[in-house]
């Protein structure tokens, strides 16, 4: 027998802050070419590794949205755990758009996608965009990993209780 239970609606307060006690890591999305952008980001997962697939969030109202969808590619950049200002920078609304905005940064063109793939960066992907699914007000971008590459250095940036902590370097 199926049990109705009632449903409390849940407000985006109440769910920002019961989302902020779960850590992630945190990225740079990037689309290069003609719509050239940077977003932070940390909804961000690993999908499937035979074929390798991750998938990124992003809010419809977002430029990045209109950015991936014209590209249908971009580039991840999983920061370090000294690349809080990137992150900060990236996530600032105020910023210039376009080429402007990597003006500071260092970055290389990936070879597959021409998405900036950041200097400092603790790994790097480029994938072509392979689904896309509308859910709330919200893109799940699905993309099929295409390169990946890691620098030596493991330490990574993690956002938690709505602020950037530090990982150390894992131990071998």
């Amino acid at each position: 027998m199926n049990e109705v239970v009632d449903r409390i609606p849940v407000e985006p307060a109440s769910m920002r802050s019961a989302m902020a006690r779960f850590a992630t890591g945190v990225i740079v999305l990037s689309v290069g070419g003609e719509h050239i952008h940077g977003m932070t980001a940390n909804a961000f997962s690993s999908v499937s590794l035979q074929p390798p697939k991750i998938l990124c969030c992003v809010a419809h109202s977002a430029v990045m949205h209109k950015a991936i969808t014209a590209a249908h590619g971009f580039g991840v950049s999983i920061l370090g755990a000294a690349q809080e200002p990137v992150a900060r920078h990236f996530a600032d609304k105020a910023r210039p758009l376009g080429p402007e905005q990597f003006r500071d940064f260092g970055f290389d063109p990936g070879t597959h996608t021409g998405a900036p793939l950041l200097h400092g960066a603790v790994g790097w992907l480029e994938c072509e965009l392979s689904e896309a699914y509308d859910s709330g007000d919200h893109s799940i971008f699905i993309g099929d990993v295409v390169h990946a590459a890691t620098a030596q250095d493991s330490s990574g940036l993690l956002f938690f209780n709505g602020g950037f902590r530090q990982l150390g370097t894992a131990p071998e």
